[in-house]
């Protein structure tokens, strides 16, 4: 008999405990409570918190800003830059021309076809005739270095004309 009455008394005497209270609202630096501030959007502390991430991103990894894109393609045998990559360059001129830390590396990329000697030379030539854009621009030549790969680094393995194509590339690194 006494087991049951004090486990009634140790049921009825904890569970207030447990429950907890129920809080009021409170105001905020605002003049808001916390449930106005969420209604309008998740309240003051992610509001603040979004607003400070979608600003801190750098532009070159905001996959909606140009800057994302770092390729430029060529075509077969050829280091003349296609004049579609025209404004990409330029944003890429603008950014590393407005931003005193940033520099990039030109890194020039041929397919498989011809000798390595000659598409070292190839991915040289792109890279430069990038980095001559580039200078145009206004960007300082300081900012820029130049390296070849040649048919060393393949987009897609492969002997396809779609491997070929890709791999036909000037890359931008940051």
């Amino acid at each position: 008999m006494k087991k049951p009455l004090f486990i009634l008394l140790a049921s009825l005497i904890l569970t207030p405990l447990l429950s907890g209270c129920p809080t009021t609202p409170t105001q905020s630096d605002t003049g808001l409570t916390g449930e106005e501030l969420d209604a309008m959007g998740g309240g003051y502390d992610s509001a603040t918190t979004a607003g400070v991430d979608a600003y801190s991103r750098s532009p070159l990894e905001d996959p909606s800003s140009p800057l994302y894109q770092r390729v430029i393609y060529f075509g077969y045998d050829t280091s003349a830059i296609d004049p579609k990559y025209a404004n990409l360059l330029r944003a890429h001129a603008d950014y590393l021309a407005r931003t005193a830390d940033a520099s990039v590396v030109l890194e020039g990329h041929t397919d498989e076809r011809g000798t390595r000697e000659y598409n070292l030379a190839l991915g040289d030539r792109r890279a430069d005739a990038v980095r001559q854009f580039l200078v145009t621009e206004g960007v300082p030549a300081q900012k820029i270095r130049t390296l070849s790969y040649g048919e060393e680094r393949p987009a897609e393995v492969g002997h396809s004309e779609r491997a070929y194509s890709l791999s036909r590339r000037v890359e931008l690194v940051y």
